[in-house]
Formats: structure tokens, C-alpha cells, sequence
């Protein structure tokens, strides 16, 4: 589903992502771990779309990483950082208008929308408003959205980050039902626990 070949990125004199090769199957979950600064999150953009590699292919599903081409939309989902939120939706408003850009089905896209929040334990703030959350709402808020739309590939960066123990178990459980329900997974973590959990193979940029 997913290959890198010898891809890199460079900004001026500075390498951002030293070359990379690896090799994801479809349903598989590869972890990529690493110090601050040795290219986990870049590499995440070069696969979501988001930057082009300075030397290096990429290839989803058979097809370059573009991120304006709808196909590649429709096939590779991501939360890199926290998407942007508008002030006056609810949390509830915020995910249903996710599901609803990928269907013409109202009803489906309500349900799905009820369904992402109560698997991340957040049917308790449909009414709530983004600056009304915790730090730690707001993260499963971020993946909630992301989960809220169909997709081949999900790529996530530090989805653990400002949660408790409780949750980051929630979070594991929520992305082994996307992985055992067919979904491809790259994820980047800073959690032993959620690497061990999750990991069908795990990539160092570390030892790059």
C-alpha cells in the first residue's frame, strides 16, 4: 500500500529527513519512531501530500502523494498538529461537516459523526465549543475529525500527545479497529505503549 524509496528532504543546508526506504502492506500498522528532530513529522508530510520529497519517491496505493488530487484525498487521511476549528460549531457541528463533505447521505453522515465521538468517549461534549475543551479533549476532538471521513491510509502524528494513560488506551483501541477493519496506518510516537500495542513494524529515523 504504501513505498518509500530512498526519499529525503532537504531545506537549504539543513536535512529535515535523511534518506528513507520502507515498505507498508494494506492493513498493516508501521511506527515510526524517533528524537525531536530527526524527521518523523516531515516524513508524515511527505506522505500525506503536504511536501515534496527534495530527492525520493513516494507511491500510495499504486499513485503519487498529491494532495489536491481528490483520489489521493479520498485514499489517505492525516492529523499532523491539530486542524483548524471554526469558534461557532460545536463539536458535534465540527464532525457531522466532515462526514457530510464525503456523503450525500445525511442520515449515514449523522450517524457515523455520533459513532467517531462515542468510541473516543466524547458524547458528553456534542454541545461544546473547541475553546471549551481541555487540552486532552481537544486531541481526541483533532482525531474525531479525522476519523469522521473514509480513507485507505491514516496517518497520524503523535496521537498520544496530552492524554492520560485512560485515554491513550482508548486511542489504541480505536486504531486497532481501523487497522482490523482494513485501513493502513503510519503513525509517529514518542509512547512505548502505544508502539508495542500497535507496531507491525517499526522504523527508526533515529538509527537512519
Amino acid at each position: 500500500m504504501i513505498e518509500v524509496d530512498e526519499v529525503a528532504v532537504i531545506a537549504g543546508d539543513v536535512t529535515l529527513l535523511a534518506p528513507i526506504s520502507t515498505m507498508v502492506q494494506r492493513g498493516e500498522v508501521l511506527i515510526v519512531r524517533g528524537r525531536n528532530g530527526t524527521g518523523k513529522s516531515t516524513l508524515l508530510r511527505v506522505l500525506a501530500g503536504a511536501r515534496k520529497p527534495s530527492s525520493g519517491t513516494v507511491r500510495i496505493g499504486g499513485a503519487g502523494a498529491v494532495e489536491r488530487d481528490r483520489g489521493f484525498r479520498r485514499r489517505v487521511a492525516a492529523m499532523i498538529g491539530l486542524p483548524p476549528m471554526a469558534s461557532d460549531l460545536t463539536v458535534f457541528d465540527h464532525v457531522l461537516l466532515v462526514a457530510t463533505t464525503w456523503t450525500d447521505d445525511q442520515a449515514a453522515a449523522a450517524e457515523l459523526a455520533r459513532g467517531v465521538l462515542s468510541e473516543l468517549g466524547l458524547d458528553a461534549l456534542h454541545g461544546r465549543f473547541p475553546h471549551e475543551l481541555s487540552s486532552g479533549q481537544m486531541q481526541l476532538f483533532g482525531l474525531a475529525l479525522v476519523l469522521a471521513r473514509p480513507f485507505e491510509v491514516l496517518i497520524l502524528d503523535e496521537p498520544e500527545q496530552r492524554l492520560d494513560p485512560e485515554h491513550v488506551e482508548s486511542v489504541i483501541r480505536v486504531l486497532r479497529a481501523r487497522r482490523d477493519g482494513g485501513a493502513t496506518l503510519v503513525v509517529a510516537t514518542h509512547s512505548p505503549l502505544l508502539a508495542d500495542r500497535l507496531a507491525d513494524h517499526t522504523l527508526r529515523l533515529d538509527a537512519a
